[in-house]
């Protein structure tokens, strides 16, 4: 079987049309993960949660579009409100992404069952008489911290989890059936 000239030329044409196409589709694969990665920086983020002493349940999205939602900080911190007392204190934003870290390494959705969020100076003394595990500095007192469960997820399970992550306080109080969560420095302790 002879080739003429023509199908040859066409069939080159065709070769480096292929290869072309190839080189380009695999270069948007490689810059397809750069995008991915830039866009859930900027993704938005929700949360759950419920005040195990007021009842009060909030789910809300607190960040979109590369920023923290104010008047979702707002009602995050009713929400977390030192419950003896009434007092409010700004949470650190950062505190709500930690939670959801932990629920999305866990594959469960963000929704959190909160024992204790921001505690007032005489709130966490008053703790303190009552309790060693108590800290005096307590973070808190600062909006830093809080103590949750998730529902069909074992504490032992979420404390782990945080550990995992390295990225703040974990304690795991197992008789109370509860882990502490902070955005301190990153240590770990049992209750």
């Amino acid at each position: 079987m002879t080739c003429s000239r023509r199908r040859l030329l066409i069939a080159g044409g065709l070769a480096g049309a292929a290869a072309t196409f190839l080189a380009v589709g695999a270069r948007s694969r490689e810059a397809a993960p750069r995008n991915d990665a830039a866009r859930s920086k900027d993704a938005a983020k929700r949360i759950a949660l419920k005040n195990l002493h007021t009842s009060e349940r909030l789910d809300i999205e607190y960040f979109r579009e590369g920023a923290y939602l104010p008047d979702a900080l707002s009602a995050i911190e009713v929400l977390l409100r030192d419950f003896r007392t009434g007092e409010r204190h700004s949470i650190d934003p950062s505190l709500m992404d930690y939670l959801v870290e932990v629920a999305h390494a866990l594959g469960v959705d963000p929704a959190f069952t909160v024992i204790s969020g921001y505690r007032s100076p005489a709130t966490n003394a008053q703790l303190r008489e009552k309790s060693t595990g108590v800290a005096q500095r307590s973070l808190h007192m600062q909006g830093r911290a809080i103590d949750v469960r998730v529902t069909q997820v074992d504490c032992a399970a979420l404390a782990a989890s945080a550990e995992n992550l390295k990225r703040g306080g974990v304690g795991y109080y197992r008789g109370s059936d509860f882990v502490h969560l902070d955005t301190g420095e990153f240590r770990t302790w049992k209750g």
